[in-house]
């Protein structure tokens, strides 16, 4: 790791968003096993892959043997509690958020998110994939903390939306980077050079469980 890459990671802090009700995956989905790991395990080895001291934002079953775990101010308002929560939380200006349900991403997409926010000061930094933005991993400066509680406390709960707003209050557009063209330039990869339109699948039921195995299976069987 770089001097530069240690001089960005001290001023971030990543949280994995669990406080899901997991109602399509009929179980906890934290807890679920992918590749030997339940997902919570897998999502905070990404960030601390990324060199990013990692914690879990909410959960609904008993986590704090995988990390510290901050606990929704009021719960079941959806995963904008947690980030809430999370920016509450923090001292790090950077806030670096990951759902417990995309266990495909690789850690060089959220540190090259990060890099970019670091460089540019951009309030939200987001990736987007066959032109569709996505809503996570999502690197937010933590300024953007009062105005993301007034858009819960209004009833508005939609995390996209929040973060445009978010940005739109600092007089700043939220960041999005589209993946493919830092994939072709070799500033991102993948470990097991999945194809970057899988890296986004989120794993809510049991038949996205069975998707991810089969599509690392392939790939182990490729290399």
């Amino acid at each position: 790791m770089s001097l530069a890459d240690r001089e960005v990671v001290q001023d971030a802090e990543g949280f994995v968003l669990a406080g899901g009700r997991s109602s399509r995956m009929g179980s906890d989905k934290a807890l679920v096993q992918l590749d030997g790991k339940p997902l919570v395990a897998c999502a905070l080895d990404l960030l601390r892959e990324a060199g990013i001291r990692a914690s879990i934002a909410g959960a609904r079953s008993p986590l704090d043997t995988f990390s510290l775990v901050l606990e929704d101010v009021q719960p079941d308002r959806g995963p904008l509690e947690g980030i809430c929560a999370a920016l509450a939380y923090s001292s790090a200006r950077w806030v670096v958020l990951l759902p417990v349900d995309l266990p495909l991403l690789p850690a060089s997409l959220v540190g090259f998110l990060l890099n970019h926010s670091r460089t540019t000061g951009v309030p939200v930094t987001l990736a987007s994939v066959n032109g569709f933005a996505q809503t996570f991993p999502a690197i937010l400066d933590r300024a953007v903390h009062s105005t993301l509680r007034a858009e819960l406390e209004a009833g508005r709960r939609g995390c996209y939306a929040g973060f445009q707003a978010a940005a739109n209050s600092l007089g700043q557009a939220v960041a999005v980077l589209a993946v493919e063209a830092f994939v072709q330039c070799g500033q991102v990869r993948h470990p097991d050079a999945l194809p970057a339109a899988r890296w986004f699948l989120n794993v809510n039921r049991p038949a996205d469980l069975k998707c991810a195995k089969g599509l690392l299976r392939a790939r182990h069987r490729v290399s």
